[in-house]
């Protein structure tokens, strides 16, 4: 399904008690599968209560750049994404664009 150039690489975040995702997970997770050597953003998972908005914040980070355009992608998550794992998302996003980054050296 994924060409050979991809990798999967995992960004994890605390969550606030008052989130729904607490009752369900310890904590917040983002799996992004991106292009090895360009960072392109191929696909994404997320460990959200509901399918939509796991659905809704991939659609947002989509061929973004990992490393070129993390600026944006925070922009758009803070503009677009209106949930109490907002932070969260904000924060795994960072989490996965570092461990790529140390994956590159």
């Amino acid at each position: 399904m994924y060409p050979k150039n991809t990798i999967y690489v995992i960004g994890t975040a605390k969550i606030s008690s008052n989130d729904p995702i607490s009752a369900m997970f310890d904590m917040f997770f983002i799996g992004i599968i991106l292009e090895r050597d360009s960072g392109k953003i191929v696909d994404l998972t997320c460990n959200m209560v509901r399918a939509v908005t796991a659905d809704f914040i991939k659609s947002m980070l989509i061929d973004y750049n990992l490393l070129e355009d993390i600026d944006q992608i925070v922009e758009e998550i803070k503009d677009r994404f209106h949930g109490i794992a907002q932070k969260a998302v904000i924060a795994a996003v960072k989490d996965a664009r570092n461990k790529y980054m140390m994956l590159k050296k």
